[in-house]
């Protein structure tokens, strides 16, 4: 018997409202036009696809992000339609959304963040103690400094630190699926090293959890490997293989993916 997937994208059709932020709006551009795939426990998935494919559109459906509407389809979360639920919601279930742009939140700290972040997904109050001491371990894994707890989220951090912020948010909430959007965007040869080694000892701490990392590249699969790689073009899937897709499509380019092909792992 097949486990239920983590994750599982059926026939998912997202429109981007156009002047979403002016009242009485309700023009869309339609930019993801029939997804499906199925993420199972413990695997890890990659989406690849040029600028404009829908790769973020995407993301921002997975999120629920009020600009992107589903007009067909469904997400279901270990077996559950999530797709009419709020954002906090998906969070608590254990969907997970690393931003390939994280927010600058002046005046909160990562400590208090994270303490927010994980009374949510737990279901109680922790104390700053039980955060903390949790977070000790895991900081140094992603070569971390001590004093990094106490800054600004994400206020003048570099690529490197932000990216850094966001396995270390991923590794605390434990979260059942991870959706990493274009986590290695930005990074150069150490800090993706460290992020890539980051995501590993999370998978290795949860080995039940699934991951969709969305990329550009190719360079962040020297440092993981995944069970699919799907080929992201004009809002479809062009392609689904194993590993050696990813150097394919490297080899290659998107352009020889514009028809529809199956490709075997």
């Amino acid at each position: 018997m097949q486990p239920v997937p983590r994750l599982a994208i059926d026939d998912l059709h997202v429109a981007v409202r156009v002047d979403a932020d002016r009242p009485g709006a309700t023009s869309s551009v339609p930019i993801i036009k029939g997804i499906s795939l199925a993420v199972a426990p413990g695997e890890i998935h990659v989406l690849m696809g040029p600028n404009g494919s829908g790769k973020s559109t995407l993301a921002n459906a997975l999120l629920a992000n009020p600009a992107y509407e589903v007009t067909r389809g469904r997400i279901l979360l270990d077996g559950d339609d999530i797709t009419a639920l709020a954002p906090d919601d998906r969070a608590k279930r254990g969907l997970f959304l690393g931003f390939q742009y994280p927010e600058e939140i002046p005046g909160v700290t990562i400590l208090s963040f994270l303490r927010q972040a994980m009374s949510a997904r737990k279901g109680f109050d922790m104390s700053v103690l039980e955060v903390r001491l949790g977070i000790m371990e895991w900081m140094k894994k992603l070569e971390v400094d001590d004093r990094f707890l106490k800054r600004y989220l994400n206020e003048g951090f570099s690529g490197g630190e932000k990216k850094r912020n966001e396995i270390l948010q991923m590794a605390m909430l434990e979260p059942e699926m991870a959706v990493l959007d274009e986590t290695d965007s930005g990074l150069d040869i150490d800090a993706l090293r460290i992020v890539a080694t980051g995501i590993n000892s999370v998978r290795e701490a949860r080995p039940s959890m699934g991951v969709l990392l969305i990329t550009h590249y190719h360079r962040i699969l020297d440092h993981l490997t995944p069970d699919v790689v799907h080929v992201l073009v004009d809002g479809t899937i062009a392609a689904t293989g194993g590993p050696d897709l990813a150097r394919t499509l490297e080899r290659e380019g998107y352009e020889a993916f514009r028809s529809p092909i199956e490709v075997s792992s």
